[in-house]
This record gives C-alpha cells, structure tokens and sequence, in this order.
C-alpha cells in the first residue's frame, strides 16, 4: 500500500466541467439517435457514461479510482453484442489496465490518454455519440494530479467513513462470518466509577465559566482520551469486514428538547478527535445539543419522518436496499452523517432522568460497536483505616462488540477509561501521544 499513489481530479479545473459537457452531449446523440439495441445502443452505455462523469465529479478528490467501474461497463457495452472472442480478450485487457492505472497500482500516470484511444482505436468508437465519449475522457486528463502530501488516501475496500483493516489477524478478519450479526457478538460489562475527584473537578470548570458542564462532558471527555491511547476502540465491523475510523470519534446521543414525558427526541452526532480536550468536548458536544434544541426539525429527524410516510413494503424494501448499500460501502455520505445507527460510540445519559444505566442492546444495522450508559450517582458506605466512610459512585454499563479487538485489549480500555474518571485532572492537556490504529 505504501508503494501505491493517489490520483485525483478537482472540480475547479475546467477540463473537469468539458469532459461533462462530453457526457451530456453523448447521451443526448444516443437518445436521439438509437436505431438498434435499446439496451446496449442507449441505456447501458448512458449509465456507464454518466456514472463516470458523476464518479469523477462528486468522488474525484478521493475516489477517482471508482471509475474503473464505469469504465468496465463501457467495455462489456462493446464485448457482449459482438460475440467476438477478440473483443472480449481486447475489452477485459484494457480495462484491467486502466483500474490498475487508475487506483495508482502502475505509476506511470502518461498512460492515461493511451485507453480511452484504444477505445475509440480498436472496440468503442462506433458512432458519434462513442467518439463524443472517448474525447471527454481524453480532456480529463490533463486534470488528473497525483496527491503529494503524503498521507493515506482511500482505495478499494475503504469506505467513506473508515479504513480497511488489513494488518488484522486472520481469526479476527474471519470471525465477523461466524457472528455476521453484532447483537449475536456484543459483551455486556458493568463497573462503577468513584466521583469524587470528578465531582470537584466539574465544580472547577463551572468557575471557570463552563456554564453546564456535567458529568456528560467528563464522560465523553475520557472516552476519546481513550481512543487516543487504545485506537481499536475506533474501529467497526462492516460488510464482514473491519475498519478503522481513525481520528473521528463520532458519539451519537438521543436527546430531549424538554425533560418531559411527551418532549420529542433528537438525534445528535458530535464528532470529536483524538487530541481534543475536555474543554474542545464541551464545546463541540454543547454547539450540537443547542442545534437540535432551537431547530423544529433535524435532518435526521425529518429523514426519519420521510421514511415513516413510504408505504410499509416500500419502506420494507426501502430498508433492505439500504443494508445492501451499506454492506457494499455504497451509502451516499449525507446519509451516514444523518445515520444515529453509523458511528463511534452511542452513549445514553440516564442519570438525569433519575435511573440506573439500562444494558442497552447494539443495532445490527449500521456500524455503531460500542453502547455506554451511565445512570444517577449513588452512595456508598466503605470501612476506611477502621472508619466508615461516605463515597459516591457512577455506574456505567458497557455493550461492545467483541469482534473490533480481544478480551485483554477491552480490559486495558476499561481500566485506562476508569483511571481518567478518577484523576480527570489530565483530561486539561492534550495527549502526549496520539497512537495510530494502523501505522
């Protein structure tokens, strides 16, 4: 992976919007002028063509690799009416050497040029509307770049929102086909925390002028503290495959506008970094809670409200195709952005409705591998050096997904997670270090 490089393509540059306007113009030639197979004269080659300008429009900066998909139903337009066996050799031929080209396996990126002529050369160009094709493809190149900042950049089996795993163990990699579904892989986990350092603390931020910082913002706080320290906390398991969201935290929450029975839910995202203090939490955490307050409506809420007015065998087959989409990493990114179901982490804050934490399950749709609630503070009273003392306690409960990372891993993460509580006095500084999942 080291040795690949990374092509992109900017939608400011020109020659971008002129090989769009290529595809347009070609599908319009198609649609006036099909005279023979209505599937491979106009709709399949309209699709690849279209794919491929939207690909390189909407994904270009990080996916340009993508297009190789296009690219090959270009060529299998051409191979399957000709049942020449010489087609088929000359189609698979070039496009396999355009996907290794594209996704920066062959570095010599002068190349390019060389396919789309072969196309139009040996097996495509046969009619106005090809040739109008293979010229936008050829004005693209000169906006091709290759990424010199030399970091990781995404390529085939990444997703939007994570990166492949591929440095996992074979029994790690092979047990999501075992326990393809996470409520049949999650681990339940109670502990208590004692507060009373916590407690001081959080009086001290709110003289400090934090208006409103809880035991919430502490929580969340040393929970990417955590992922700071122990990585593969962050990860996900997708498609049977594991991820890794590197340095976003993402913590969904449901929160009240009103602490009222009949007050309507709101789902919140906040997404948080690695090296982000206890301050940078209550900030991010406190912009996301007044967003969802002061609107009528989420986005999320209102795409929820979408949903529920779909038919029930639509919504059905609605819900169906959007697992396929995501098993796929093919789920369009407002979606996942919106998605309380695709995340880091779901926490629940029950204390302040008076409760213990409730073992809540994990949801099998989306990515979300870990649930932790926490509930009311309780005391306690301990035989201290032969007296009695008072203590408070927070009890937390714990539902992970036992597939991201090994029994010894999660117990380091607890025991880390629980120190933080206890001297959250360390949560003021950012990191000394910020490990990486993968190097």
């Amino acid at each position: 992976m080291k040795k690949r490089i990374h092509l992109y393509v900017s939608r400011k540059h020109p020659c971008t919007w002129l090989m769009v306007l290529c595809i347009m113009v070609s599908a319009i030639l198609r649609i006036v002028c099909c005279n023979g197979n209505l599937w491979f004269g106009a709709i399949l080659p309209i699709t690849a063509a279209v794919l491929y300008a939207l690909m390189t429009v909407l994904a270009g900066e990080e996916m340009l690799y993508r297009t190789a998909v296009p690219v090959w139903l270009m060529g299998l337009c051409f191979a399957i009416p000709s049942g020449s066996i010489a087609a088929w050799i000359a189609c698979l031929l070039l496009c396999f050497c355009y996907t290794r080209l594209i996704d920066g396996r062959n570095k010599k990126i002068w190349l390019l040029p060389l396919y789309p002529m072969a196309l139009a050369g040996c097996i495509y160009a046969r009619s106005w509307a090809d040739a109008v094709v293979i010229l936008g493809m050829l004005l693209l190149w000169p906006a091709i770049k290759v990424h010199t900042d030399n970091k990781y950049h995404p390529t085939w089996g990444d997703r939007i929102d994570g990166r492949q795993v591929r440095t996992a163990q074979v029994m790690e990699q092979v047990t999501a086909y075992f326990m393809p579904n996470r409520t049949g892989a999650n681990n339940l986990f109670s502990e208590s925390a004692e507060i009373t350092e916590l407690e001081q603390y959080i009086r001290q931020k709110r003289k400090e002028g934090l208006r409103g910082f809880s035991i919430t913002h502490a929580v969340l706080a040393a929970y990417v503290r955590t992922v700071a320290k122990y990585p593969a906390l962050n990860r996900f398991i997708a498609g049977q495959r594991i991820y890794s969201r590197g340095d976003d935290i993402s913590v969904c929450m449901t929160v009240k506008k009103e602490l009222t029975a009949d007050a309507p839910d709101s789902l919140i995202k906040v997404h948080l970094h690695p090296g982000d203090t206890a301050v940078d939490v209550y900030h991010k955490f406190n912009a996301e809670v007044e967003n969802a307050k002061n609107e009528m409506e989420t986005t999320a809420d209102a795409t929820v409200a979408g949903f529920m007015a779909i038919p029930r065998l639509v919504l059905k087959f609605t819900i169906w195709l959007l697992k396929c989409l995501d098993y796929f990493a093919m789920v369009p990114k407002a979606l996942l952005e919106i998605s309380p179901f695709h995340g880091s982490v779901y926490f629940t804050n029950l204390g302040s409705l008076g409760i213990k934490p409730v073992h809540h399950h994990l949801y099998d749709f989306g990515t979300v591998p870990a649930f932790c609630a926490f509930g009311r503070k309780r005391r306690a009273e301990e035989i201290k050096d032969g007296q009695i003392v008072e203590r408070k306690y927070l009890d937390m409960t714990f539902n992970l997904d036992e597939r991201i990372c090994d029994g010894f891993y999660y117990a380091s993460v607890i025991k880390y997670f629980l120190r933080l509580l206890a001297h959250p006095e360390a949560l003021d500084r950012p990191p000394e270090t910020i490990e990486q999942d993968i190097p």
